[in-house]
């Protein structure tokens, strides 16, 4: 008997995307097991293309080698996590929790740092590029703004008029990109903190960001189904990727066109044949 949200599961695509979503054949497909809940939200470590980090509401986070399939190291928290994040110089891994309770975890000891309690809702997290700011986002649509380490208030910018959800530095440090429960993606200017770009064609709150690994390409999913990819530069549509449940996360690998996502799969709401904690990672195009 398969234990339901015990499984991860990567399927690698071949290269050869069509703007529908559509993809070339299955190259190979690896079971990752050890989570006992659904998988709210994965990354990959900033410069080591073989480990990822997820977060899960079985109140763990698990470190990852996909060169043997294998959960390389367990760290216990306090709570059900719903967001993670790496550092830039991959040596902490940030998690938040339900109850707005963020963990700064050594990536190399896996033990606890630092543990900050806010009292505002914690939405995603997210270190600047210089590794010296850290960034929060809010129910409030607010970009809430620390100095690193200190973890002291800085700034506080009111970016959305509804629930601020997600947020993503571009690998280029010239953007960063917030997504709300108004079901827009903002672009910002990194420098002068102000909005460039606004992405629209999702209907329903934006859940999860990510930049792809030369900054040209801006994914965001929601509880649409289907996966927006955008060129940053111009906010136009280059894919859609079609999912058969909503999407919980999005992550571009560091060095490679590669998508991988995680989706609402739980107790089988959508699909009852699949199992809850997968995750699947797709190969775009290497000219895109």
């Amino acid at each position: 008997m398969v234990v339901r949200g015990a499984l991860l599961k990567i399927i690698g695509l071949s290269v050869g995307m069509s703007k529908t979503g559509n993809l070339g054949g299955r190259v190979k497909e690896n079971n990752y097991r050890g989570h006992g809940d659904s998988v709210d939200q994965l990354c990959w470590h900033p410069s080591n293309p073989d480990l990822f980090v997820t977060a899960s509401g079985d109140k763990t986070i698990r470190i990852w080698d996909v060169r043997t399939t294998k959960c390389i190291a367990t760290v216990n928290t306090k709570g059900e996590n719903i967001n993670i994040c790496w550092s830039p110089d991959g040596q902490t891994i940030a998690v938040g929790n339900k109850d707005d309770v963020v963990t700064f975890i050594d990536a190399k000891t896996h033990r606890s740092k630092a543990e900050e309690q806010f009292k505002f809702e914690v939405n995603e997290i997210s270190w600047n590029n210089d590794n010296n700011m850290f960034f929060l986002t809010n129910g409030n649509g607010c970009i809430n703004i620390l100095s690193y380490p200190e973890l002291k208030p800085v700034q506080s910018i009111n970016a959305h008029p509804s629930n601020c959800i997600c947020i993503k530095f571009d690998p280029m440090g010239k953007y960063f990109a917030t997504g709300s429960a108004d079901a827009l993606v903002s672009l910002w200017d990194v420098d002068e903190l102000v909005c460039v770009r606004c992405f629209s064609r999702l209907d329903w709150p934006v859940r999860t960001l990510s930049f792809s690994h030369d900054g040209k390409m801006l994914a965001s999913a929601s509880e649409d189904h289907f996966i927006d990819i955008a060129e940053v530069e111009t906010g136009d549509k280059l894919w859609e990727v079609q999912c058969e449940s909503p999407t919980f996360t999005v992550a571009w690998h560091p060095k490679r066109p590669l998508l991988a996502f995680a989706c609402d799969d739980k107790d089988g709401k959508y699909d009852s044949s699949r199992e809850a904690g997968t995750v699947k990672l797709f190969g775009l195009p290497n000219d895109s």
